[in-house]
């Protein structure tokens, strides 16, 4: 129960995910984290404690729900505040204006006889002195009501209750001294883990409120208590097991086998409450719906799980403003045990410090602790020479429906088959790379070895593999050819499969571990993309058959230049029935196979077009995005033709004065439908540091594209 479900990750020994080098000490406090969002730390808890109890009401997909306060779906009609003010004070002019006339007699006596008619001769003409009183108090009386049906009618006329809520009751409330919060109800209030106590957890659910308010709980020990609850819920752990490591461990219970309680820091907002990152701001535009405008954008597991393209030049943030604060959020997840995410991009990308992950692959650094394994962890040669196939020559593929990597499955399977069965592993790069060339003495080995141990069956796999060795449309010589860019020196400690390394392999994804691999870039330019390729081949085969689905599984992908190809899209669009998602970024489309470029944006259900894309990028965008219907205002002016003279002399003044002659507005309404955003506005629209971003759940619901700031 104190992994809950993280326990040592298969494929990574003989050194599993890294672990503390002893218990955590429990007179100690660990490290106290990066404080929730908009919330200063304090020792006493009080921070922590606003920031569980602050309200996170259901919105649409995207929206930044940490305090939300949810606008109307239409933007209402408001006046502009210069027309506004100046009509508030029109009307009080107007008001005041009359009540002058008619107090002054100017207006006559006419108005006054309601009081006449309705007080006694002996008030309104008082001859005593109390009869006078009384006609003072009846005078003003009456002068009062005058008065006030005077300023309603010019409230109501100039709109001084719209002025009210607009300008002075913010100005007021920005004034007003705030005043303490009251806590809610102990069975409302999430600090007080009412669903422990409603279980019967009672002890627990105290223990746990204790620390909270001693201030020795963070956001990831919630999480990860919560999600350690869901288990007891769902009846992978007893409510014995759970209440007794609870008890035990307090908020340090059911930790992440690292023995981490927070990333040793944090650039980004985060909300596990909901799950959430926080990317941006959705930019007030006309172009944006209403309800988002102002709004904080935000991303999920919920919406990673459809998947996530994105698209801009070197320089519009993809890496600092997406990958790395959506790669840190993941990482988190992790640590509360709701997620595992495998994190890729090019050495030195800032992809977040080593340690915040619990295996740090290097390739092509000696220095590097763990290995890449090759073959994805698996013993079948079959599924090894179809991932593998899919990682050298997956982009060499025919793009078009119905071609696929099947040739070189076929041949890889040929020799994979055999030469397991003899050394009971798979081929080194070098020994791969030998049978692929067709070289004699390895393959005669291997023939012998199948003949000693009685493989019949193989031995006619190896037959058939030599007799197409040579033969016009062998692909054994490209597998070959590509094989060598790994056989290289700066590999050479890499992807070994003697058991002298500590490899890595994506079969751990149904733990959550955080994984980041650091490709090669400089001067292994095409061993990067294949080794690319490769991880997401083991991505997509790995997670589809994990045991425990309700972890969330996500490959970031920080450069997909060459790693799209027919069989990548497909495994893309089978991601989401699996709980996983692919986050992928490119400098542009181009880098797509024409053919593909459609099915990739229809299999992800995130798209992000960022500021500076080309026209023809910006036309693929307009196309998968649509179109929709669209009130559209054409406006003529008529000159106004004067008859008379009288006219035409108002006409020439009017000229004279304002520098434009007398017309008539004609105004047409009409509905029309237009692209929600054309490649012209995707190319030439979009101001540095912002994007167009479209989202998907997995529920099926949908939002349009948003021009969202990445910088707020």
């Amino acid at each position: 129960m104190d992994g809950d479900g993280t326990q040592d990750t298969r494929g990574t020994h003989a050194n599993p995910v890294p672990r503390p080098a002893g218990p955590p000490d429990g007179t100690a406090v660990p490290p106290r984290p990066t404080a929730p969002p908009g919330v200063p730390p304090r020792p006493d808890g009080s921070a922590f404690l606003a920031w569980l109890r602050t309200p996170r009401p259901e919105a649409a997909p995207g929206v930044w729900r940490f305090g939300h306060t949810p606008r109307p779906d239409e933007a209402p009609d408001e006046t502009p505040a210069r027309q506004l003010l100046s009509g508030a004070l029109i009307a009080f002019l107007v008001a005041w204006l009359i009540w002058s006339l008619l107090y002054n007699g100017y207006l006559g006596s006419y108005w006054l006889w309601p009081y006449l008619a309705f007080f006694p001769d002996s008030w309104t003409h008082p001859k005593t002195d109390g009869a006078e009183v009384m006609g003072a108090i009846a005078s003003y009386l009456y002068y009062g009501v005058i008065a006030g049906i005077l300023m309603i009618g010019a409230g109501r006329l100039g709109r001084w209750g719209e002025v009210w809520r607009r300008f002075v009751v913010p100005l007021v409330r920005r004034a007003a001294p705030a005043t303490p919060e009251r806590p809610p109800a102990p069975e409302a209030d999430p600090a007080e883990f009412p669903q422990l106590r409603a279980a019967g957890a009672a002890d627990a659910a105290e223990r746990l409120a204790t620390e909270a308010r001693a201030g020795l709980m963070r956001d990831v020990d919630h999480a990860r208590i919560t999600r350690a609850w869901q288990g007891v819920r769902t009846g992978r752990h007893t409510l014995a097991t759970f209440t007794g490591a609870v008890l035990g461990d307090g908020a340090a219970a059911c930790l992440h086998p690292s023995g981490a309680r927070d990333l040793p820091a944090r650039q980004a907002a985060h909300d596990l409450v909901t799950g959430q990152v926080r990317l941006g701001t959705t930019a007030d535009d006309p172009r944006n719906p209403y309800s988002y405008r102002g709004t904080g954008l935000a991303l999920g597991p919920e919406l990673l799980a459809t998947s996530l393209l994105a698209v801009g030049p070197a320089g519009s943030g993809k890496t600092g403003t997406v990958v790395r604060p959506l790669a840190e959020s993941l990482c988190l997840h992790a640590l509360a045990g709701r997620a595992a995410v495998v994190v890729v991009g090019a050495a030195g990308a800032g992809l977040g410090q080593a340690e915040a992950y619990d295996v740090v692959v290097r390739i092509g650094n000696p220095e590097s602790v763990y290995d890449l394994d090759l073959y994805g962890g698996t013993a079948d040669p079959d599924e090894a020479a179809a991932v593998l196939a899919e990682a050298l020559v997956g982009d060499l593929a025919d793009p078009h429906p119905g071609s696929d990597t099947r040739r070189s499955t076929t041949v890889l399977a040929q020799l994979l088959g055999p030469f397991r069965a003899v050394h009971g592993r798979f081929p080194s790069v070098p020994e791969l790379r030998q049978l692929l060339d067709g070289t004699p003495a390895p393959l005669a080995a291997l023939r012998k070895g199948l003949q000693d141990a009685g493989q019949e069956s193989l031995l006619r796999e190896l037959d058939a593999r030599e007799r197409q060795m040579g033969q016009p449309g062998d692909v054994g010589g490209v597998l070959a050819d590509r094989a060598a860019l790994l056989d290289r020196p700066a590999f050479a400690g890499f992807f070994d499969t003697s058991g002298q390394s500590r490899p890595f392999t994506l079969k751990a994804l149904d733990h959550p571990v955080r994984v980041r691999i650091d490709l090669p870039e400089r001067g292994h330019a095409d061993a990067s993309r294949m080794l690319a390729r490769l991880v997401l081949a083991q991505f997509t085969a790995s997670v589809a058959v994990r045991e425990d689905r309700s972890l969330f599984a996500c490959l970031v992908l920080d450069d997909a230049t060459g790693v799209v190809t027919p069989e990548a899209v497909r495994g893309i669009q089978r991601l989401r029935s699996a709980n996983a998602g692919a986050v992928l970024t490119l400098r542009t489309l181009d880098d797509v196979p024409r053919p593909l470029r459609g099915p990739l944006l229809g299999a992800t259900g995130c798209r992000m077009a960022l500021a500076g894309v080309t026209p023809w990028d910006g036309q693929d965008f307009a196309e998968v995005w649509g179109k929709e219907w669209t009130e559209a205002r054409d406006v003529t002016d008529r000159q106004i033709i004067a008859e008379t003279p009288a006219g035409k002399a108002v006409h020439a003044l009017r000229r004279v004065i304002t520098g434009k002659a007398a017309t008539a507005r004609a105004v047409t309404v009409r509905q029309v439908e237009r692209e929600r955003w054309s490649a012209s506005e995707l190319a030439h629209g979009v101001p540095p540091g912002h994007a167009v971003l479209s989202l998907t759940n997995i529920k099926g619901e949908h939002a349009p594209p948003l021009l969202v700031d990445l910088r707020s």
